[in-house]
């Protein structure tokens, strides 16, 4: 079942209980999957729902962020929207986890001293693997120190 299916499956559920405030998050968030969709006009992957739904959140965390002092209204949205999205949100990724996928992309890339000239041909072979599981500056982070 695709993530729309399931987006608009809660909204229904919450729409039957009278949540106006999670119907409205799901109906914005659904309506970023479709446009996301009718922009691809073909199916999403999985990590493409995925990068929506980050960039949703990325996005009301501005909000929150820019919102005056005085209108805790705003943050107090912002607040109940994030915890909607991030029922949907993809796991993210421990730096354990990250490091092991570093190190198995040199053991597949025949690395057996890392230096930091070899960080292009590292990024460029894990960056796949993690995308929208993890946070590229962690990961460029990561990289670099064991690269050292």
């Amino acid at each position: 079942m695709s993530m729309i299916d399931t987006v608009r499956a809660a909204m229904v559920a919450a729409m039957k209980e009278h949540d106006k405030e999670r119907k409205e998050s799901l109906s914005m968030l659904l309506s970023a999957l479709k446009n996301k969709q009718i922009d691809k006009r073909e199916e999403l992957t999985e990590a493409e729902e995925f990068e929506v739904v980050k960039k949703e959140i990325k996005q009301t965390k501005e909000t929150m962020d820019l919102a005056p002092a005085d209108r805790e209204d705003i943050k107090e949205q912002c607040r109940k929207r994030l915890a909607v999205y991030g029922e949907f949100a993809p796991e993210e990724m421990t730096e354990e986890q990250i490091r092991q996928a570093v190190q198995a992309v040199l053991t597949e890339l025949g690395i057996t001293e890392p230096s930091g000239r070899d960080k292009g041909r590292v990024m460029k072979a894990l960056m796949p693997q993690v995308k929208g599981r993890a946070d590229g500056g962690l990961v460029n982070r990561i990289v670099g120190e064991m690269l050292q």
